[in-house]
């Protein structure tokens, strides 16, 4: 698989689509999401797997997300995701709230191709009272009384987007220990994915590489995007930069403060790079 370019892979996602993304510790993609703010896209319904972070502050506070659905939006050390917040307050989104389990468990009936699959642990939590979507059933096999069980329906993302530390000629993807990453591209319609750097061989052909690697076959489309992931970690490649999100943090407060910061990395940057 040949690589594009990072505007052309976000030229991909159309508007109204369902995108997943992984948390700040998981191979987020900070990269695109800044491609997907440039290119305007709209209404997307992000989910977020199983929590939500840098990057789906800025493209809510760019105007790009109708919902999310997830367990938790944080920055964390820098404290709470301030344009979600500012969003969430003026009802500009619409939040499904869920839990990191049930995120889970939904992709997991995608990725298996069943309609839905089961989960014990929301019996008894007012979630339930939320989530119309989830049904609870008695368990079939019980034998000894009653015993409920929640059956969640199959999650199903047209995309999911991260960022990986390389790829194979053959348009494999290593993710290393991030498996989770796997998952979401097999319960997902198409994976893009950008990366620090393309490696010549065949991951899958390598013992050490193949446990960590996501088969070409679930992966639509790559960039190569260096540092793609910044400000979050990406493996022991780079680590996270406290300073760069606590300043977003404090800029995005505002609105006229996310706009400054956005014109500053988002629009800016990307001409500097052009130059």
């Amino acid at each position: 698989m040949n690589p594009i370019s990072l505007e052309a892979l976000a030229a991909e996602v159309p508007d109204g689509a369902m995108l997943a993304l992984p948390p700040d510790n998981s191979l987020p993609s900070v990269a695109l999401a800044k491609a997907l703010i440039r290119r305007g896209v709209r209404n997307l319904r992000l989910v977020g797997v199983p929590v939500s972070g840098f990057a789906t502050d800025i493209l809510i506070g760019a105007g790009c997300v109708t919902s999310v659905q997830t367990s938790a939006v944080s920055l964390g050390e820098a404290g709470f995701a301030p344009r979600f917040s500012a969003a969430l307050r003026a009802g500009a989104i619409k939040v499904i709230d869920a839990t990191c389990p049930a995120i889970h468990t939904m992709l997991q009936a995608a990725e298996k191709g069943v309609p839905f699959m089961p989960l014990r642990g929301l019996i008894g939590s007012d979630i339930l009272a939320n989530r119309p979507d989830w049904k609870v059933l008695p368990n079939p096999f019980a034998t000894d009384g009653e015993d409920p069980i929640v059956l969640l329906p199959a999650l199903n993302p047209d995309f999911v987007c991260f960022h990986a530390l390389m790829a194979d000629e053959e348009g494999n993807v290593w993710v290393g220990r991030r498996r989770e990453c796997a998952t979401i591209a097999h319960a997902s319609k198409r994976a893009l994915v950008t990366v620090e750097r393309v490696v010549p061989g065949n991951f899958l052909e390598d013992e050490r590489l193949a446990s960590g690697a996501i088969n070409a076959t679930y992966i639509s489309g790559i960039a190569i995007a260096e540092r793609g992931a910044r400000p979050v970690a990406l493996l022991d490649e780079y680590g996270f930069d406290g300073a760069y999100v606590s300043e977003y943090a404090r800029m995005a407060r505002s609105e006229e403060g996310f706009a400054a910061w956005c014109a500053r990395e988002v629009f800016e940057q990307k001409a500097q790079a052009a130059e």
